[in-house]
């Protein structure tokens, strides 16, 4: 299970952060709302955690140049470690191991013991 079980959690320390952001920016809610174009009050409940629409989390994101960080939120499935194989129409082939294993003979062996 991830690391915020329930959704109030969440957006309580999303909405923290956020707060932490703007005050560092800084800005005061009246003027992340002018930047953003959302009310103030909108701000004042997102600090707070409550439910805030989608739109206006994205708008206060842009506005506090965090929108970046959008690609993180839900990755881009085209983009996966696996897209960057060469051809995969072509499956891979196996390789065997070198054959130049050294052998060792019965006289190559000291066990130290050899002079009794």
């Amino acid at each position: 299970m991830g690391k915020y079980l329930t959704s109030h959690s969440a957006l309580t320390e999303i909405g923290a952060r956020l707060k932490a952001y703007r005050i560092d920016f800084p800005l005061s809610q009246e003027e992340l709302a002018l930047k953003s174009g959302i009310a103030k009050r909108s701000i004042s409940r997102m600090e707070n955690g409550e439910d805030i629409q989608f739109g206006n989390l994205i708008k206060v994101l842009i506005a506090l140049d965090l929108d970046a960080n959008l690609d993180m939120l839900v990755p881009d499935p085209h983009k996966r470690p696996s897209n960057y194989l060469k051809d995969k129409s072509i499956p891979p082939q196996r390789k065997r191991v070198s054959a130049k294993v050294s052998k060792q003979t019965k006289t190559d062996i000291k066990w130290g013991d050899e002079n009794l």
